[in-house]
């Protein structure tokens, strides 16, 4: 029984949401969830609906929910200046502290930082970094990224053209002419099956020297990438990816931006996805876990190559012509810092390497031998199942059979929140960092449960 049927109506009438499909929203052919509070790794909703949130919102609520610290930095700072910009020079305390803070938790080549809102924006800041770069050094010739088809990097223009997954280019005439992508590192989906894992790596490899190639490195300014694919399935690179991938880019002087808005700060159970796979970066683009989603927050990290280049086109050409009017914003940078210090205090970046690899050995252990069930992958705490309809036969179920949905609206009867991802048959987990073994072996039990109850009378 809802117990507000106005605050429902409201939605309907008024609140466009995003990945929506709006239609049926305002017609009512849809559930919608009107949360209300929250707790660990719980939410509750308006109706005393509580559920484990397996997927911490959208892989962002990295300590968990209701840690009072955050909740206190952010009102001591709102009292004490809710506002001031970043713009020619500006700053306050919270900002940058965090700035420090997270030149400290950053490869030891990066200690600058930009602080955007969000992922998106952030992506967009990267991109203008590198065409910045590019134009300084005598190349603005050198304008294209190269991405890789199922990478996520955002939703705006730039950003929805650098992301991988057709729902977000469909009828937003994207991908815009800059970016080109290339093969995903997604060794379940290889194109021959008896590939091996260096195999497929090679092959991923040889493709993306085929697409420098074709476009050529004269053109071509970045390559940005996920350390492993996060919304496009949380897929883990396969053996030597990253070792390959990064000498070609080298070779054609193509700039690293790692995305890490999902995998930095703790969710590989690292302090950074780069550290974790050994990347190299020239930027970084960080979100999500940076406040734990307290407040918005995303920040680009630039190494200290980068910078020279940037402090030497400035001197040359004026002030760095680029900024958001909340830049830095003080609220969220508070939270940052509380953010930060919770995630050390806790033990949370050890939790995730141990309660995560729990995690993923238990799902394995529970569906790996499920007749519709292709693979059961992860790293860190991350972790998803991919349905098939005849794993032997590499045969995939119907899209319009929506089995990902079904399974996934079965869990939530039952208390747990995962998400079916896009573009795919695939059910992703992403919890709070602060996830205990009891708890992962709930996630465990009300998958396992909710996809046979879904697939009896298959």
């Amino acid at each position: 029984m809802l117990t507000n049927d106005q605050l429902n109506q409201w939605d309907r009438d008024h609140f466009l949401h995003a990945s929506t499909a709006f239609g049926q929203h305002a017609r009512n052919e849809s559930p919608n969830r009107i949360v209300t509070k929250a707790d660990g790794v719980f939410i509750e909703d308006r109706d005393g609906n509580r559920f484990l949130d397996a997927f911490a919102g959208l892989y962002c609520v990295n300590v968990g929910y209701g840690r009072t610290e955050i909740a206190e930095a952010i009102s001591a700072q709102a009292h004490e200046l809710a506002y001031y910009h970043a713009y020619v020079g500006h700053g306050t305390e919270a900002s940058i502290t965090l700035a420090r803070m997270v030149a400290e938790r950053a490869p030891a080549h990066m200690n600058k930082v930009y602080f955007g809102l969000g992922g998106s924006d952030a992506n967009e800041t990267n991109v203008k970094l590198v065409w910045y770069v590019q134009n300084v050094l005598g190349r603005p010739e050198k304008r294209k990224i190269i991405s890789r088809w199922r990478g996520y990097h955002g939703s705006g223009l730039m950003t929805g053209s650098l992301t991988g997954l057709t729902p977000f280019h469909n009828k937003f005439g994207l991908p815009l002419a800059e970016v080109v992508h290339t093969e995903a590192p997604y060794y379940f989906r290889r194109p021959d099956p008896q590939m091996s894992e260096e195999a497929f790596t090679a092959h991923c490899a040889a493709k993306l020297e085929e697409l420098i190639a074709r476009e050529g490195a004269d053109t071509i300014g970045a390559f940005i990438g996920e350390p492993l694919l996060g919304t496009g399935g949380i897929v883990p690179p396969p053996k030597g990816y990253w070792e390959a991938i990064q000498p070609i880019l080298k070779k054609h002087d193509i700039l690293l931006i790692v995305d890490e808005v999902v995998t930095g700060f703790g969710r590989m159970g690292t302090m950074m996805g780069s550290t974790h796979y050994g990347l190299h970066p020239d930027i970084i683009t960080i979100a999500k876990g940076l406040t734990s989603a307290y407040a918005p927050l995303s920040g680009s990290i630039v190494s200290d190559e980068i910078f020279k280049v940037l402090e030497e086109g400035t001197d040359k050409f004026g002030p760095f012509g680029h900024g958001w009017t909340y830049s830095a914003h003080p609220i969220g940078a508070a939270a940052g810092v509380a953010n930060l210090k919770l995630l050390d205090s806790l033990g949370l970046v050890q939790n995730a390497r141990e309660t995560g690899a729990y995690f993923r050995q238990a799902m394995a252990s529970a569906l790996s031998d499920h007749r519709f069930v292709g693979e059961v992958r992860g790293d860190g705490m991350l972790a998803a199942v991919e349905l098939q309809r005849d794993p032997g036969a590499r045969k995939d179920f119907d899209p319009a059979e929506k089995l990902t949905a079904q399974v996934v609206a079965e869990m939530a009867r039952h208390g747990v929140i995962a998400r079916a991802m896009p573009q795919g048959e695939i059910i992703g987990f992403a919890p709070p960092l602060c996830l205990s073994a009891a708890e992962a072996d709930t996630v465990v039990e009300v998958t396992r449960d909710a996809l046979n109850t879904v697939t009896k009378d298959f």
